[in-house]
């Protein structure tokens, strides 16, 4: 018998349940064993809304709020400074490493913080008695002749001018200093002016730099013509309510060393500590966060890594503001084989976040990402943000310098379990020893590998193809925000299905003879 059309919504009530797994059978390990993100996919829903309305805001910690659920991974080839200002400015936030000494991650610190969009905080700045031949010099190194001249040659010194490539470019003597050509009648702005006053000084100017100065006349700043016209509007920006400067974070090991560490960390402005061990569940994780907690009650604290809900309900004991989990899942890491130990991703995701949530602690999906999908499928199985390496490696942001091999422009990218990272500084400077609890080994056994990634460009693009993909993830999945997602998953109304191999093969190119992947324009 053929039924009528207008029953068809009548009909599908008589259904015993919704098409589909829900979350609990899906993640069931008697059922499937360990899932990874590939291992399944998400339902769609109804579409009722633009992709444009979904809201991605969600918690870091429990104080901290992001407008994008985006986080850089500490790796020393991937978040220092720059890849820090630039997730916040995106509405994420960046971890530095800290596989360097305390005074290089506080300085990082320092940098980030007190950036401002459009302006720059540190200048290349020359002494009176610089001789004009290095300032020609400093052309072709830097590709700009335009410096700012102070009594002590660095910023906070007294602003005496500006030398610029026509106070240089025929002058013959190259021994002469550049007081004797530097422009002496300037225009400056006054430390606190806002960046579209600033734009309008410099245009009313003619000149192609603004110096800003404080009361004294000493130099803090300065906005570049040429800045202003790249810059953008960031209205997502991650910042503290408080000083309305960006959101940072970085990372600490265990040892005694790191105490001395988060002092000077705390000192240059720190908003949250990730607490960084590929083991979370160690004494010494559990009295460091105690410590933490104890001197810094308002710091907030991310421990980790977990895998299980036994690990986080020890750093959710001990005061932890957010987890970070994954062991062995992240592309250059080799614990789960060297180790025999760890858990795949997505159950880890799943489990440790069921767990967590009921205490109102977020959870970081650390590892596996590498693509929007997997984003989607982290943020669905329980986690409130994901924490990227891989995936942003080889963008203009991250540390070092490109290379060509094969014909392709490439970075270096390792894991901080790698033997390079553990040679990288001194035992008690060095993250990647102390990360794996290998400070005394005489013989250090590698928990990941080195190697190199291709250029993806700069983070300013592939961040907002990362946010905009993951709005239209979840529209087809038919929910307007992250907090939504969780509770369509959570009520069994968001639903799963597992993939076969086949299913996964089904489901990536195939049949082609050959194609070219382009992800954004």
């Amino acid at each position: 018998m053929v039924l009528a059309s207008s029953n068809a919504l009548a009909h599908l009530k008589t259904y015993s349940s919704k098409d589909g797994l829900d979350v609990k059978k899906l993640i069931d390990s008697s059922n499937f064993g360990g899932l990874t993100y590939n291992d399944f996919l998400v339902l769609p829903g109804l579409i009722n809304f633009p992709s444009n309305e979904v809201r991605l805001d969600t918690k870091l910690t429990k104080k901290i709020t992001l407008k994008a659920p985006f986080v850089s991974s500490p790796m020393d080839t991937v978040t220092e400074e720059n890849m820090a200002i630039h997730m916040a400015l995106l509405g994420g936030i960046g971890i530095l490493h800290h596989n360097c000494t305390a005074d290089e991650q506080a300085d990082m610190v320092r940098k980030v913080k007190k950036y401002e969009n459009g302006f720059i905080n540190d200048p290349i700045v020359i002494a009176p008695s610089t001789p004009v031949g290095d300032v020609k010099k400093m052309k072709s190194l830097l590709g700009f002749t335009s410096f700012p001249v102070t009594e002590s040659g660095k910023v906070g010194g007294k602003l005496v001018g500006i030398v610029t490539s026509r106070d240089v470019q025929f002058h013959d003597d190259d021994k002469s200093p550049v007081s004797e050509v530097m422009t002496k009648d300037l225009i400056v702005g006054q430390q606190g002016i806002d960046l579209s006053k600033g734009n309008e000084l410099l245009r009313a100017s003619k000149k192609g730099k603004l110096p800003i100065v404080d009361k004294a006349g000493n130099l803090v700043s300065m906005i570049s013509l040429t800045d202003l016209q790249k810059n953008q509007a960031y209205p997502d920006a991650s910042k503290s309510f408080d000083s309305k400067q960006l959101l940072c974070g970085a990372a600490i090991g265990t040892i005694p060393a790191d105490r001395e560490r988060l002092d000077k960390l705390v000192e240059a402005g720190l908003d949250v500590v990730v607490i960084d061990s590929s083991n979370g569940s160690s004494l010494f994780q559990l009295d460091m966060i105690k410590w933490i907690k104890s001197k810094y009650p308002e710091l907030q604290v991310i421990g980790g890594n977990v895998v299980t809900r036994e690990q986080a309900a020890l750093l959710i004991d001990a005061g932890a503001d957010g987890l970070r989990i994954g062991m062995g899942s992240g592309s250059i890491c080799i614990t789960q084989e060297v180790m025999a130990c760890g858990r795949p991703q997505g159950t880890a995701v799943y489990n440790v976040t069921e767990f967590a949530n009921q205490f109102g602690v977020p959870c970081i999906a650390d590892g596996g990402i590498s693509n929007i999908g997997h984003i989607t499928k982290a943020l669905a199985l329980g986690s409130s943000c994901v924490m990227m390496g891989g995936l942003l490696a080889g963008t203009a942001e991250t540390p070092g310098d490109y290379f060509y091999r094969d014909g392709k422009r490439l970075k270096s990218y390792r894991g901080m379990g790698s033997i390079d990272a553990m040679q990288q500084t001194s035992t008690n400077a060095n993250a990647s020893t102390s990360r794996y609890f290998s400070e005394s080994d005489k013989v250090f056994v590698a928990q990941g590998v080195s190697g190199s990634v291709v250029d993806k460009g700069s983070i300013t693009k592939f961040v907002p193809y990362l946010y905009n993909g993951l709005q239209h993830s979840l529209q087809d999945i038919g929910v307007s925000s992250l907090d939504n997602l969780r509770q369509g998953v959570d009520n069994g109304e968001v639903r799963f299905e597992f993939r076969t191999a086949s299913a996964q093969f089904e489901g990536g190119v195939h049949g082609l003879h050959s194609y070219e992947k382009k992800l954004h324009n």
